[in-house]
């Protein structure tokens, strides 16, 4: 299967229930259940980073990449249950892999990229349909991705231009991100990437750092978007937005963009999602019959790869060019 065919979300490859894991931590879930914590990242070992250094001139941003929903919940060799993935399982950074060094084919080149390995949590929390567990269970990957940024942010030059970007679970990190930074780390953000996920308005209203993008060169904003086949398919924990722009023509209206010549890319303007015809999605199979069912959460990053490059690089030298005035 080609890696076109992946779908980088979730995984239609396999539940890895290996005794590798090494666990720092358990708990009792339920009367029946134990659950593992697999142990947490070190990101001063280089094995927790995906990067790539291809800003040869100075020219271009720091691109800090957030990957999405890898593992199903897995067991242990003590018959122990885990909702996290384990960074210090190869096999797992194996598949986080997939999505990120696809991702830095198209956001790396003339830039700087950075993508940590993350206790993300499984697609069964997102299953539950339930916001309550889905905000329990991705507090641990939450706090991983703040952790990697604070790191990320002491490491890196400062002065030059910050971009964050993620993916599903990996877009809930980057409105985290946005939460948590500092004013003068936001001084520097060129804009922030959504992709498949959705902004709310108490996103907007306890983020002071979340403003919605509202052009193709506005910088210091947020990028969201969402893809439908129908507005009747959103999926609402993860999809029911507030705000979003079509990453064709960058416009926050209705009016339609045409893809590869022959995909119409219309934003809903009562529902804040991209309503795509003439496109299938059929190279992202259903999952759960939850993802893929008529959204088509499979393409976010794909689908609108070419027009997201350009806009990177666009927004960046937008970035540059004010601050030199």
């Amino acid at each position: 299967m080609g890696i076109a065919k992946l779908v980088p979300t979730i995984i239609t490859i396999l539940m890895c229930c290996t005794a590798c894991s090494t666990a720092t931590a358990f708990y009792t879930a339920t009367p029946n259940e134990m659950v593992v914590i697999p142990a947490e990242p070190d990101y001063n070992n280089p094995d927790m980073w995906i990067t790539m250094d291809d800003d040869k001139n100075n020219t271009g941003a720091d691109i800090f990449y957030v990957v999405s929903t890898w593992e199903e919940d897995w067991t242990n060799n003590k018959g122990m249950t885990a909702h996290y993935a384990d960074v210090w399982n190869p096999t797992h950074r194996e598949h986080m892999a997939i999505e990120i060094n696809r991702i830095k084919q198209y956001m790396a080149p003339g830039n700087r990229f950075y993508a940590p390995f993350y206790r993300h949590a499984t697609i069964n929390a997102f299953l539950t349909k339930n916001e309550r567990v889905i905000k329990q269970r991705t507090q641990q990957a939450m706090n991983d991705v703040l952790q990697a940024f604070d790191f990320f942010i002491s490491k890196r030059d400062n002065t030059r231009p910050l971009i964050i970007a993620g993916f599903s679970q990996g877009a809930m990190a980057v409105l985290q991100i946005l939460k948590h930074m500092d004013d003068n780390t936001y001084k520097h953000l060129v804009a922030a990437y959504v992709l498949g996920y959705k902004l709310t308005k108490d996103d907007i209203t306890n983020g002071t750092h979340i403003k919605p993008a509202q052009g193709e060169l506005d910088t210091g904003v947020t990028i969201c978007y969402n893809t439908v086949k129908d507005v009747k398919f959103i999926q609402p924990i993860i999809a029911q937005s507030v705000a979003a722009i079509n990453p064709v023509n960058w416009k926050t209206d209705n009016t339609p963009a045409t893809l590869n010549d022959s995909i119409t890319v219309t934003l809903s303007t009562k529902h804040h999602v991209l309503v795509v015809k003439g496109y299938s999605g059929d190279e992202y199979p259903p999952y759960g019959n939850f993802i893929n069912v008529g959204d088509i959460h499979g393409c976010e990053p794909w689908l609108y790869s070419n027009c997201l490059q350009e806009n990177i690089n666009k927004r960046t030298q937008q970035w540059r060019t004010r601050k030199s005035e």
